[in-house]
């Protein structure tokens, strides 16, 4: 099983990231690999730059590291109470390609903020919009307040429940993944 895995966000200290590496790393026996969205970054999104550009190299490449996993683990930053405009493009320019972007694959959605609300308003629309565009959303876990709940050097979450939530959302994937292969026959 391989699981690709990404902050939604394209800062280069994200708690985001932090936290979907911390994440993906409670998977065993799983090939795990994590994407920087700064190595997709592309003009803004528009029909016009489409017509002009077509589907640009760096969202089929994207697009292709989604079709060759088979579960996928997302963290969203939160700006202004939605998607980062980073992540917002990349997902526009791929939606392009195919509108099922995530292409029926399970997915656990992580989400989370240095405020007490854990980045929950961003992490709501993508856990109900990702089924609109081929997401199969197997688990999804807030977690407030990052810099209490995350230890820099150990690169673990250090609450107890916190870290169960966690441990159950990314099993699900195995779950998801282990009912989709059922099914197939």
């Amino acid at each position: 099983m391989k699981v690709v895995a990404f902050a939604a966000s394209s800062s280069k200290n994200s708690i985001n990231k932090k936290l979907v590496t911390y994440a993906a790393g409670l998977l065993r026996n799983v090939e795990v690999e994590i994407l920087d969205l700064n190595d997709y970054e592309l003009p803004l999104f528009s029909v016009d730059r489409e017509v002009q550009l077509g589907h640009p190299p760096l969202a089929k490449d994207f697009f292709d590291k989604i079709t060759q996993s088979d579960g996928l683990i997302i963290s969203f930053a939160e700006h202004n109470g939605a998607y980062t405009a980073a992540y917002k493009n990349l997902f526009d320019w791929c939606s392009r390609i195919d509108s099922k972007v995530f292409q029926n694959k399970p997915m656990v959605l992580l989400a989370t903020s240095p405020g007490a609300r854990g980045a929950s308003t961003v992490l709501g629309i993508a856990t109900a919009s990702a089924p609109h565009f081929g997401g199969c959303v197997k688990a999804s876990v807030s977690v407030p307040s990052f810099m209490e709940n995350f230890d820099e050097i150990s690169g673990t979450i250090t609450n107890p429940e916190l870290r169960v939530q966690l441990e159950n959302a990314v099993n699900c994937l195995l779950k998801g993944r282990l009912e989709t292969a059922g099914n197939k026959g």
